[in-house]
């Protein structure tokens, strides 16, 4: 069973997230069964980096707001995420652009590594007030969770990976995801935001019912030796070839 997942490493909600479904996936006895494929997604492509303007500041200017309202905001975050042992730094945030951490997120996932590429990005912006635009900060986390520095160059000076990004949020759209996290089931289920833990459990409980049935199928449907119509038996796979 796979678990498609929309996120943007700048997204306080998305670690949050991640956190929740790991806490359900502790719990599910299927876990060694699920493969989990992470999706880039932005939720703001124009913003650029910004020296000396801080998070709080940001926030108010994009939603008409003022300082304090915004820092009331993240300090309420902040302690959603201390329940689920995330630490959130938002003094020491850098406004930033994500694209090129999407790109290391879609080199990491050609090495199985993309779980460990979302993590270490989350906590570089999030807890350690890294500026995740900086090609120097990404080559280190990049070497961080395995992958060799010459790839990581070579992709931080070219545009590799860019039309994986473009796809990902293209497929987004498609689905009509306008926010994230967003967790897709096994193609079936959906489920919006950090939600409980206990939405979660219910979900992956509910999804894996689904794939089980339709992996019964498929097997029910699968083709064996057969006889046709004509009269001509086959082995499975084998086609039939009239002469005319």
């Amino acid at each position: 069973m796979k678990i498609d997942i929309w996120s943007d490493i700048m997204c306080p909600f998305c670690y949050i997230g991640k956190r929740k479904l790991e806490s359900a996936l502790q719990k599910f006895e299927h876990n060694a069964e699920v493969d989990i494929i992470w999706h880039s997604f932005q939720l703001d492509p124009a913003i650029q980096y910004q020296p000396g303007k801080d998070l709080y500041t940001y926030l108010a200017e994009r939603k008409g707001q003022t300082r304090e309202w915004s820092v009331m905001v993240h300090n309420q975050m902040t302690e959603n995420a201390k329940r689920d042992g995330l630490t959130y730094n938002f003094d020491k945030a850098i406004i930033a652009n994500s694209f090129d951490a999407h790109r290391l997120i879609q080199l990491a996932k050609t090495h199985g590594l993309g779980d460990a590429a979302e993590e270490k990005l989350f906590k570089a912006y999030f807890t350690d007030g890294k500026n995740v635009s900086d090609h120097n900060t990404l080559m280190q986390i990049g070497m961080e969770i395995g992958l060799r520095a010459v790839e990581i160059g070579e992709m931080l000076n070219s545009n590799d990976f860019a039309d994986e990004v473009h796809a990902d949020i293209m497929m987004a759209e498609r689905l009509g995801i306008h926010g994230v996290p967003f967790f897709l089931l096994d193609e079936q289920l959906g489920i919006s935001g950090a939600q409980p833990v206990e939405v979660f459990t219910d979900g992956l409980q509910q999804a894996w019912a689904i794939h089980e049935k339709a992996k019964q199928t498929e097997i029910n449907n699968n083709t064996g030796a057969v006889c046709t119509p004509d009269g001509v038996c086959l082995p499975a796979g084998m086609e039939t070839i009239k002469n005319n």
